[in-house]
């Protein structure tokens, strides 16, 4: 098992109580699929460096987990489906 590190862009039309049910349904499915959510760290709302979808803010999330790579491929792709995910970066951090 590796330990990744999970950026999402939230869009900003969600409302801050709709944020913590999203980040739970993806940390749900890591568990799922036999992985450790080791940290959820909330950033919050904040600029974009440009527009995505016409959009200028966001809220981003980190979460750093240790899965295999199958599932964190799984969440990367269900998070690019979702309509409420704007971007998302997964960065392996052990060598």
């Amino acid at each position: 098992m590796r330990t990744y590190e999970i950026m999402a862009i939230i869009s900003p039309d969600v409302d801050e109580r709709q944020l913590q049910p999203i980040v739970d349904k993806y940390g749900k499915r890591l568990v799922a699929e036999g992985a450790t959510v080791d940290s959820v760290d909330v950033w919050g709302r904040r600029h974009l460096a440009y527009p995505i979808n016409k959009k200028t803010e966001g809220y981003y999330v980190v979460c750093t987990v240790t899965a295999e790579p199958a599932a964190v491929a799984e969440v990367d792709r269900l998070m690019s489906i979702d309509e409420q995910v704007l971007r998302t970066k997964v960065l392996r951090t052990d060598a």
